[in-house]
């Protein structure tokens, strides 16, 4: 078990390899087709300069550490972030790119700029209004589209676990700031929404996807960070939104998510990370995925969700994550952006690299833990 300093000296080492994150410079990095994509091969992934979802998520973990140390130490950095990106011009309004605001949102509270403040309104207004959405009103998984960030890919019909953390969990933010109680119902609806269509009711884990093409989950797959967003986004919504939340909503919630919970607990692996397909034990431990299950239940445990039983689980998880950590910071076997998968060797074989998000993910492990301490 970690003590509280090798945990903070852990955190600094990923949280300056996250600020240091190259872009796509290598040949490897470069789309060359379709089927490169399908294994992560996706430039605009790599690095941290880029507006998409593993920046953003990459931004989220570093907001939520210098809450932590209850500072601004990287305050200079997140705005250096938003107003090149601004100079440049953001990419395509979709899903993924709303991943950013959830540190903006926070930014926002200490830097009161006020063309910040209202790109977050707008966003916020854009996902109420302006976002196609699927049969019973969940919201469509649309993206970047692969090679243009002013373009779109719509994935019409489909609903992915992705959506609740990268733009649910912002929304609902913005409901309770601004009083907003249109966008904190919304927000309530996306979640319940998005388990009916994902959760699976005989293992209670849940799935990556939901196509309503077909009406099916895809290959059925358990997917390690696909679980992993419901994992924290559950315990990290709730606590955003507090007495906004019906006890009938946050009782719904809580029962989806503890035994989803209970499920993963149970498939922990012999390194304290969990498979990147959950139920092929064969398959490797993915790190990003497991730093956001170990960070949801440190969470829930945190919150009154969850028995001290799961502190246990919880804290094999951060000796495996520091396992993965380098010495130069990095966070190793991190599996790459991933669509949703017809069969399990769509996920076994997505390529493994240093990301923004596994950094991110890791923080937030990290994060969660010395809260405990």
């Amino acid at each position: 078990m970690k003590t509280r300093e090798e945990l903070l000296e852990a955190a600094e080492r990923v949280v300056y390899r996250l600020m240091n994150l190259e872009g796509a410079d290598a040949a490897e990095d470069k789309v060359t087709s379709f089927a490169d994509t399908r294994k992560g091969l996706i430039a605009r992934d790599a690095g941290i300069r880029e507006w998409d979802w593993p920046q953003g998520v990459g931004l989220y973990g570093l907001s939520c550490l210098q809450a932590l140390y209850g500072d601004t130490r990287y305050d200079a950095f997140l705005l250096d972030w938003f107003h090149e990106n601004m100079r440049i011009g953001l990419p395509s309004k979709n899903i993924n790119t709303t991943a950013p605001f959830l540190a903006l949102f926070d930014l926002t509270k200490r830097c009161p700029e006020p063309e910040l403040l209202a790109l977050c309104e707008d966003r916020a207004e854009w996902l109420m209004n302006g976002l196609p959405r699927t049969e019973d009103g969940a919201f469509q998984h649309v993206i970047t589209a692969i090679g243009d960030r002013n373009g779109v890919l719509l994935h019409e019909g489909q609903v992915w676990a992705d959506t609740l953390f990268m733009a649910v969990l912002f929304l609902g933010r913005m409901g309770v700031r601004l009083g907003r109680q249109d966008y904190i119902e919304e927000s309530l609806y996306q979640f319940a929404i998005h388990l009916k269509y994902l959760q699976d009711p005989k293992t209670g884990l849940t799935h990556h996807g939901w196509t309503f093409a077909d009406r099916s989950n895809f290959g059925g797959v358990f997917w390690c960070r696909g679980d992993s967003w419901i994992t924290y986004g559950i315990p990290a919504f709730l606590e955003e939104m507090g007495e906004t939340v019906p006890l009938h909503d946050k009782t719904f919630l809580l029962n989806a998510w503890r035994q989803q919970v209970k499920a993963l607990a149970a498939l922990q692996g012999e390194g304290g990370l969990w498979h990147t397909v959950l139920l092929d034990p064969t398959s490797y431990e993915e790190t990003s995925g497991s730093a956001a299950i170990a960070a949801g239940i440190f969470s829930g445990i945190r919150q009154g969700f969850l028995p001290e039983e799961y502190r246990e689980t919880a804290l094999r998880a951060v000796d495996g994550i520091c396992a993965q950590i380098a010495e130069d910071g990095t966070v190793q076997n991190v599996s790459a952006g991933t669509f949703v998968g017809m069969n399990a060797d769509h996920y076994r074989n997505i390529l493994r690299r240093p990301m923004a998000y596994g950094q991110s993910l890791t923080l937030l492990a990290l994060t969660e833990a010395m809260k405990l301490f």
